[in-house]
């Protein structure tokens, strides 16, 4: 039912700081920072051969970055994202399988423009994972 992994996203405490890291000491292709306000963050792509990185830092007081990097003040691992060809089909067949989506069920226009959609991470050995429709 997944496809390729479309991305791993870690949340930074300082986002320009991660930025330079990635583009000067790696050397890697870094976009430019965008508000993501449905979903309280600002990201930053890092384009790679066969992926991506996505740098989160919180957008407002109310961001769900802010939790994560309360407990993880030096940031880390947030999520990862897979893509999928229908996201209600994929939604569907997880929640008859038990598995959780969080929010209210419906997907949300992602940083890519595309649907996506979250599972709990407690039904993904700890891990919090991201649905985009491709």
């Amino acid at each position: 039912m997944i496809g390729k992994l479309n991305h791993v996203a870690i949340a930074v405490p300082d986002l320009d700081a991660a930025a330079a890291t990635y583009r000067d000491t790696l050397g890697a292709t870094v976009g430019p920072p965008q508000d993501e306000p449905d979903h309280g963050v600002t990201v930053v792509f890092i384009e790679l051969p066969n992926t991506k990185i996505e740098l989160l830092h919180p957008l407002g007081e109310d961001s769900p970055i802010n939790g994560f990097l309360a407990k993880n003040p030096s940031g880390g691992i947030h999520h990862m994202c897979f893509e999928v060809d229908d996201i209600i089909s994929a939604r569907d067949h997880l929640v008859e399988k038990g598995a959780r989506v969080l929010g209210d069920g419906n997907p949300k226009t992602g940083a890519h423009g595309k649907p996506v959609l979250f599972l709990h991470p407690k039904d993904f050995n700890g891990t919090l994972i991201e649905l985009e429709e491709v």
